[in-house]
């Protein structure tokens, strides 16, 4: 473990560093969300679409794959629910611990990390990880979130929605990448180029990014924060390992990859969701801060525990 922890501190020090830019107030809030607004609509997009322009659609999806993720992802959904009503957590709340306790910062910090730390054979397994996440769980959130407060899931809703699928950056490159690879064509050496430069600000970008991210969360709901922190960072790759390796006998590379971006901290995203339907900001926000804080220690040891070569 220590040689993978030594591995991931770096990634772990870019982090830190933006934390400290913008808690010093040296990287203002302006700024923070100018550099995010870069990464996620330049940088990333064109990390995201040089993996996919350079893979097949074979080498990405895998129906095994998909189904031991969300059968795994999905009973631990199940769970946190069943807690948080349980305590007598109202329902939308319910909803949204489930959301945290699941979802990944697989975008700003897996696809970078992992894909260096792996090596490239990485890419279509996060990918894979990150569409699922995106496509379902998320627009999961947004029609259980409106059903609950007008009773009823409209047309209008699911057309949002899918809208707001089809305008997603990391959607639409990926999706792209796909296309382009399926001619079977390289790319145009300057387009490469170009990808490959763009593309190589996202790892350090989208790590301080986070840093600076964190600067403003703050320390109120910890008990249940810290639960849901427990639940993103133990619970979801223990039950991602027995559906991966032992219901579902996905390969073991395939396998780890998964198990290890299961093992990701709670993404930012979840706050912004959190923060536009005014649903247990505060809780989400400490989650978001203790996981990343936390993973620095769990994801080398559960990188370490699948032995992905």
């Amino acid at each position: 473990m220590l040689a993978i922890l030594f591995k991931t501190l770096p990634f772990f020090a870019v982090i830190g560093l933006g934390y400290g830019a913008a808690r010093s107030r040296f990287f203002g809030p302006e700024a923070s969300a100018a550099l995010t607004r870069f990464v996620f609509y330049f940088a990333l997009s064109a990390m995201l679409f040089g993996f996919a322009a350079n893979l097949s659609l074979a080498e990405i999806f895998s129906l095994p794959f998909v189904l031991a993720y969300l059968s795994a992802t999905t009973a631990l959904w199940l769970f946190l629910i069943a807690v948080a009503l349980a305590r007598g957590t109202g329902a939308e709340e319910a909803v949204f611990e489930a959301h945290t306790g699941v979802s990944g910062n697989t975008g700003f910090l897996g696809i970078p990390m992992l894909a260096v730390l792996l090596g490239p054979a990485a890419a279509g397994p996060v990918l894979l990880v990150l569409t699922v996440d995106m496509v379902v769980f998320s627009s999961l959130l947004t029609l259980l979130v409106t059903g609950l407060r007008s009773g009823r899931v409209s047309l209008a809703t699911i057309r949002i929605l899918s809208l707001g699928l089809l305008k997603n950056p990391m959607i639409v490159s990926i999706a792209l990448g796909l296309a382009w690879g399926a001619t079977g064509r390289s790319l145009w050496p300057p387009v490469q180029d170009f990808m490959t430069l763009l593309g190589a600000a996202a790892t350090p970008g989208a790590l301080f990014a986070i840093g600076a991210s964190l600067a403003g969360r703050g320390g109120e709901r910890l008990a249940v924060a810290t639960w849901l922190s427990f639940a993103k960072l133990v619970l979801h790759p223990a039950l991602v390992a027995v559906s991966a390796l032992w219901l579902f006998a996905i390969e073991p590379f395939a396998a780890g990859v998964m198990i290890a971006a299961a093992a990701l901290p709670v993404a930012g995203n979840v706050f912004i969701l959190a923060q536009h339907y005014r649903v247990a900001p505060q809780r989400v926000s400490t989650a978001i801060l203790i996981s990343t804080v936390l993973s620095i220690l769990t994801v080398s040891a559960v990188i370490s525990l699948v032995e992905v070569p």
